[in-house]
């Protein structure tokens, strides 16, 4: 009763038989030449440095502030306590 039934000549699928198409030629366009000159290199590493100079004089200003403020915060609290 629930057995399936299969067909007495089963059809096999059909096989496509396309030929594919040859792929169309990669067509790479010509980048532009790009010249970088010294002056542009020597630019950008000075910009860089001084940018990295003055990274480094905030980090130390923020860290003396902060000392300072341990400092300070420790010696109101001795001139308080007395």
């Amino acid at each position: 009763m629930f057995l399936p039934k299969y067909p007495d000549s089963p059809t096999p699928p059909p096989a496509h038989t396309h030929a594919p198409t040859d792929p169309a030629p990669v067509r790479r366009s010509a980048l532009p030449a790009v010249s970088v000159s010294t002056g542009a290199v020597a630019a950008v590493l000075t910009g860089g440095v001084v940018l990295a100079a003055l990274l480094t004089a905030v980090a130390v200003s923020a860290i003396s502030v902060a000392i300072a403020a341990v400092v300070l915060r420790s010696l109101l609290r001795e001139h308080n306590r007395r």
